[in-house]
């Protein structure tokens, strides 16, 4: 009875598993697509959280994401991956459908994976998708 309580006691307080990438991915797009941005910002570093659900918030009065697709995965090593998503989207005041395919770049901090970066790849350009940097624009 003893080990029994004792295997008991220890699976309560073995650390739970990191999300995966995939995980991570899915947690954080579901969490834009439907307005849960406080779930959605646990994906985000740390510093720039608040920030992220602020400014989702406000353009969530006007923009919709009616649904996504993670078109591709590209590992680019153990700390970095690159995710291309693909958005439908419209505006309340418009009522237009839009496409637009996006580039994320997720990297691993710790434990954890986090998205530090997300640009318009190709199609409509989206209100708080920044737009890529240009040739001339790179550093």
């Amino acid at each position: 009875m003893k080990a029994l309580w004792l295997v008991f006691l220890l699976a309560c307080h073995m650390p739970k598993s990191m999300p995966t990438l995939p995980e991570s991915i899915r947690a954080y797009n579901d969490g834009v697509r439907w307005e849960r941005f406080e779930v959605a910002a646990n994906h985000v570093p740390g510093p720039q959280r608040s920030q992220f659900v602020d400014e989702a918030d406000q353009r969530a009065k006007d923009v919709k994401i009616t649904d996504y697709e993670v078109v591709r995965v590209d590992k680019q090593s153990e700390q970095e991956a690159k995710v291309h998503v693909k958005l439908s989207w419209y505006r309340n005041s418009e009522g237009t459908l839009h496409e637009t395919q996006a580039m994320q770049t997720w990297q691993r901090h710790g434990r954890l994976w986090v998205i530090v970066d997300e640009a318009r790849l190709r199609g409509a350009e989206m209100p708080g998708l920044p737009e890529p940097l240009t040739e001339a624009g790179k550093e």
